[in-house]
């Protein structure tokens, strides 16, 4: 009986929901785990008093204590390395990054001891943290504010990459990233931090990390793309429907590992392939979803696999920013090359 009622129970919790942005929903989730586990710690650069750069810590200081949502000094190095001695005894810190660009100087904590303790220690020991770090241009940031490095960390064993492009997986890959006993890199799209709302669950849930999300079903082109992409696709796809092409477009959601079985199934359906990112196009994600496709579906394909992504050049300033950036149109430039080849 006390079972049924606990179900019951989550039920309604999960019914119950609110309209968040993805900052909106990112707060949510840090909520529930600090209400849920008292291991939970949130720290970082100006987390507690002000709430974090973009308020996606407001109110939570105030609510758990100092102790619990603690401001750090602006050493990324200290803040990760402080995570590691948090989580090896008992622990269970989540790490923000103020800005992804910003996250070099903690680069060599988190190859040498956050990705590697599991091996190192042979399983003894387990660092169960979640670092937090807005990334990408277009909202107008100062130099290094807005990189996307992420193939720095997907190409680094033992320590996995989400990134969300709604509010609802924004919360659920949160507290799902939290549960994981290894460590997690959450790159939160800050463009499109609030430019977008949803129904989101006020209770506990997951977003099972590892599984891609069919965005829209599709026929002719598979569109692959993650973040603040999956609007620009999602336009690109709009236009290209209007020229008789239906595409089918697959948010990631995780990074590292990546979803090879979603991929392989669409690819192998539709025999062609754009992917889709704002990092620069040398040693880009990008390159391992080609060989993802390769290993997997090269048969299957009618064209060559398209990459419309950044550029090689370090993210320019305000005025050249959004020239940088994959638009609609240069992804449908991707799609129409790729159907009529």
């Amino acid at each position: 009986m006390a079972l049924q009622m606990d179900n019951l129970f989550e039920q309604v919790e999960r019914e119950t929901t609110e309209n968040l942005t993805i900052l909106g929903a990112i707060n949510h989730g840090l909520k529930t785990l600090l209400e849920m586990d008292e291991r939970i710690l949130v720290l970082g650069e100006d987390v507690g008093k002000n709430g974090g750069v973009f308020r996606a810590t407001d109110g939570l200081q105030k609510r758990f204590g100092e102790e619990r949502v603690v401001d750090t000094p602006l050493a990324e190095s200290g803040i990760i390395g402080t995570s590691v001695g948090l989580a090896v005894n008992g622990f269970k810190p989540i790490a923000e990054i103020q800005f992804l660009g910003f996250i070099y100087p903690a680069y060599d904590q988190i190859m040498t001891h956050v990705s590697r303790m599991r091996q190192r220690t042979m399983g003894k020991l387990t660092v169960p943290i979640v670092i937090r770090a807005p990334y990408g241009a277009g909202v107008r940031s100062p130099e290094i504010h807005s990189d996307s490095s992420e193939a720095l960390f997907t190409h680094m064993p033992g320590i996995k990459v989400v990134c969300p492009s709604t509010p609802y997986d924004a919360k659920g890959l949160l507290i799902a990233a939290a549960e994981d006993p290894d460590p997690v890199l959450i790159l939160e799209p800050m463009k499109i931090y609030r430019a977008k709302r949803a129904e989101v669950p006020v209770g506990y849930y997951k977003v099972d990390l590892g599984k891609g999300r069919i965005v829209r079903k599709g026929d002719d082109v598979t569109l692959i793309a993650w973040g603040a992409m999956i609007p620009v696709v999602e336009k690109a796809a709009e236009e290209a429907k209007k020229q008789g092409i239906s595409c089918e477009i697959i948010d990631l959601r995780t990074l590292y590992p990546i979803d090879r079985d979603m991929i392989a199934e669409s690819v192998q359906k539709t025999g062609r392939a754009v992917i889709v990112h704002e990092a620069y196009a040398t040693g880009g994600l990008g390159n391992d979803i080609v060989s993802i496709i390769n290993d997997t579906s090269f048969l299957y394909l009618r064209a060559p696999i398209e990459r419309v992504t950044g550029f090689d050049v370090p993210v320019p300033l305000f005025a050249l920013e959004e020239h940088f950036l994959p638009t609609p149109r240069r992804v449908l430039d991707g799609i129409l090359k790729v159907v009529h080849f």
